[in-house]
């Protein structure tokens, strides 16, 4: 194999596989060697299927053989503990869950095996997916691969800590909270989330639930080696699911522009709710500098710009909303009448954001506003819980709001990584752009490659 397997991309393995440089069952022993050697520390892989995935990587090779060709055909890869994979555990990080069994796949599983992936396993996430740390009773604390004393992120931490560790060149995640963008960001790798609806999240349940109605603010999406991963992924995974299939396709439109040239910036350091550290601040803005060389067209500040304040408290408002439900020790319920207000107020700023992409094409902003920081020990409490940026104490739920910028309406999202910082750990740049238009954002993160 002349490919570095830790360092290659999923596009250039599926190529390697197709023009017979290698056999997905080569790959697949190497991943699971890769696994086996460096996971013992950073404890991502929380479950494994070694045998079946040889099962599916032989089928590949035979597959391969007989010229057939798919997006992911051969290529070795983990997916987020918390989609279903049939035969194995789906628990959230919750004791609780583990004796339920799991007897058919997610939908995102079900295409990405169709399109030939090799699934080796899943990776470990936050307890109940509910922060920026992967731990959890069930599976322990999972490091980041690049300063095992600090977090990988969270909750889809296992997830990037593969990525980043070369284990595995392409995951599947979940975002509501930041739960792609911000492992994207602290391990130093690509990351999407969708906008809203674009992929199917059946599959995706708190364990022993089903989904009844479609997700209002969570989603579903890819973490990479490469802007071009990313988008194969969403190829793969996007797309009308059950009933809607009957009668609906999907066709994205293509990026607004074919290169930097004429693309249109606004650039957004600050925040009204969240603290951002000087390191972040500067790679934000030199990323929109390298894009202004480029012949983009950047701005600092515009009056189409949403009321951010106003937008947090709803954005706020509505992710308790929906990962209280159910609990048996939620806070009281909020009335239907509430919950259709929230919807009309998503609605109008959403006509907000698609008058401000009038006139810009996509919004750099931070993922978080820190650099990957220190493992914090114990639970986290979400109203006493601190964090330190640049010397000063702030609080850690405050940093929502750098997620929230793009979930409250459903806008799609690219974390890119741009830089590091003065201790060495990654930077990325999250690329927010016009619903539906997700090409456009993986555009520009290609472009910062």
């Amino acid at each position: 194999m002349n490919l570095d397997y830790a360092t290659a991309t999923a596009t250039q393995l599926v190529d390697a596989l197709a023009t017979r440089q290698v056999g997905a069952l080569e790959l697949c022993d190497a991943a699971i060697a890769r696994i086996e050697a460096l996971d013992g520390e950073i404890n991502a892989v929380v479950v494994r299927d070694f045998e079946r995935a040889r099962e599916q990587a032989r089928a590949a090779d035979v597959a391969l053989g007989k010229g057939a060709r798919g997006a992911l055909l051969g290529v070795p890869m983990t997916v987020k503990e918390s989609f279903n994979v049939a035969g194995l555990p789906t628990t959230w990080g919750l004791e609780f869950a583990k004796q339920i069994p799991v007897k058919q796949d997610a939908v995102a599983v079900s295409r990405l095996k169709a399109a030939g992936a090799v699934i080796l396993g899943k990776t470990n996430v936050a307890l109940a997916l509910g922060e920026w740390q992967s731990v959890n009773p069930v599976y322990g604390r999972t490091l980041n691969p690049l300063d095992t004393s600090r977090s990988p992120g969270g909750s889809s931490g296992g997830a990037a800590a593969a990525v980043a560790s070369g284990m595995v060149p392409l995951e599947v995640g979940s975002d509501i909270g930041g739960s792609i963008r911000v492992p994207a960001h602290f391990c130093g790798v690509y990351g999407h989330k969708p906008s809203v609806g674009l992929l199917p999240g059946r599959g995706h349940d708190f364990p022993g639930a089903a989904s009844a109605v479609a997700d209002v603010i969570a989603v579903i999406g890819p973490l990479a080696r490469s802007a071009d991963d990313i988008e194969r992924a969403l190829d793969v995974l996007a797309g009308p699911d059950v009933d809607d299939a009957a009668a609906w396709c999907l066709e994205l439109p293509p990026a607004r522009h074919a290169q930097p040239s004429g693309l249109r910036v606004l650039v957004m350091t600050t925040h009204p709710c969240a603290s951002v550290s000087a390191e972040v601040q500067a790679a934000v803005e030199a990323t929109a500098q390298r894009l202004a060389r480029a012949g983009a067209q950047v701005s600092h500040g515009s009056d189409l710009l949403p009321d951010l304040e106003a937008m947090h408290k709803m954005y706020a408002a509505m992710l308790k909303a929906v990962v209280t439900r159910g609990a048996p020790d939620a806070p009281p319920s909020i009335s239907a009448h509430e919950w259709f207000t929230m919807l009309d107020r998503r609605a109008q700023l959403r006509v907000t954001w698609r008058k401000l992409f009038e006139s810009f094409d996509v919004v750099l902003c931070p993922p978080f506003g820190t650099a990957a920081f220190p493992h914090i020990p114990g639970p986290i409490d979400w109203n006493t819980t601190m964090l330190s940026i640049d010397g000063a104490s702030t609080r850690y739920h405050e940093q929502l709001a750098w997620a929230g910028a793009a979930t409250t309406a459903g806008l799609p999202a690219t974390v890119a990584p741009v830089g590091k910082s003065a201790e060495g750990m990654p930077i990325g740049v999250q690329i927010i752009g016009p619903l539906l238009e997700d090409r456009t954002t993986v555009a520009v993160a290609r472009w910062l490659q």
